[in-house]
């Protein structure tokens, strides 16, 4: 077995257990307050809403993307820079009200949003852009490779030639950045010289592409939400009931009680750097409970030990002894 110690350590740590009481205390006071005040940054996994990640060709800031979107009053999106890329996440609550327009009676959430995500890419296009969209051209970084294809067949290019044509465009979309910068590169990809030639003259690349676009309907949102904290308190109760019988039920619900600190100090982190609260949030803090109580159930065995072993040292005592046995 791997051991860190070449002897057992003598580490006094129910000596210290006063600091480390105040040093949680104050973590996770400090995240109630948080909490209170500002709360979670729900990801769109639980607010429901539309997310978009979007490339661009030329450089461009946060800044500059805010006063796009200010025109279709989406100026308070949250908009996030993936890394020194010149990439986006673009989050958004907002509903075809908040952007005036006409709503259908019998809209579903994912249409609703499909919808939002549409005047979403008309905001970012400059004008040129839209006067080109306005003349029936067709923007090859931002067009599916169906509508690609139907719009070669319906300008004179044979079936067979519109499909292959749209599929290699889509794939070196792909194979890049997501992104086109200029049409001799469609030509380097294999696509027809005279597809390339109609494409010039009735299609254009826009300085900018989305990525991925996902839809989570509000409803969507507080359900899953609420399942995330019924996991949370199942997984609990299933431990202290575990413990309780592997143990006793003091164990159990002293097992317990350091569960809830770790979770606990872990959310009062999330909170303090507004990270965002999605699924894989809630996996990484399902995973915290299992080592956390994994680890709790290796002291226990040893302190269970202990207990009859050391009968007559203070509890103190018998709990350093059992912590320092299972540091390695």
């Amino acid at each position: 077995m791997l051991k860190l110690f070449k002897e057992e350590p003598k580490f006094k740590f129910i000596d210290k257990r006063h600091v480390a009481f105040v040093l949680s205390g104050l973590i996770i006071l400090a995240g109630v307050f948080v909490f209170f005040t500002r709360g979670f940054n729900w990801g769109i996994d639980f607010s429901g809403g539309t997310l978009i990640e979007v490339s661009f060709r030329e450089p461009t800031s946060i800044q500059q993307l805010r006063a796009s979107l200010a025109g279709i009053n989406l100026g308070d999106a949250q908009i996030t820079r993936i890394g020194g890329e010149n990439k986006f996440f673009i989050k958004t609550l907002a509903s075809l009200k908040k952007l005036n327009l006409p709503s259908g009676e019998k809209l579903d959430d994912i249409e609703e949003y499909e919808l939002v995500a549409r005047e979403i890419r008309n905001g970012i296009m400059n004008e040129s852009e839209r006067t080109a969209v306005a003349a029936g051209k067709i923007d090859l970084n931002n067009s599916a490779e169906g509508e690609i294809a139907r719009f070669l067949r319906d300008r004179g290019i044979l079936d067979e030639d519109a499909r292959e044509s749209a599929r290699l465009i889509i794939g070196l979309r792909k194979s890049g950045s997501g992104i086109i910068g200029d049409f001799s590169e469609l030509e380097q990809a294999g696509v027809k010289n005279r597809v390339v030639s109609k494409l010039r003259s009735e299609a254009f690349l826009g300085r900018y592409t989305f990525l991925s676009v996902e839809f989570v309907g509000p409803q969507v949102g507080m359900d899953l939400r609420r399942k995330a904290i019924l996991a949370c308190i199942w997984a609990l109760i299933g431990m202290l009931i575990y413990i309780g019988f592997r143990f006793k039920l003091l164990f159990g619900l002293s097992g317990i009680l350091t569960l809830a600190h770790d979770v606990l100090v872990a959310l009062a982190f999330i909170l303090f750097f507004r990270i965002e609260m999605s699924l894989q949030v809630v996996a990484a803090l399902l995973t915290i409970v299992g080592y956390s109580i994994n680890d709790t159930i290796v002291v226990f065995d040893r302190l269970r030990d202990n207990l009859k072993i050391m009968r007559k040292d203070n509890l103190g005592a018998i709990l350093d002894k059992s912590i320092n046995q299972t540091l390695s």
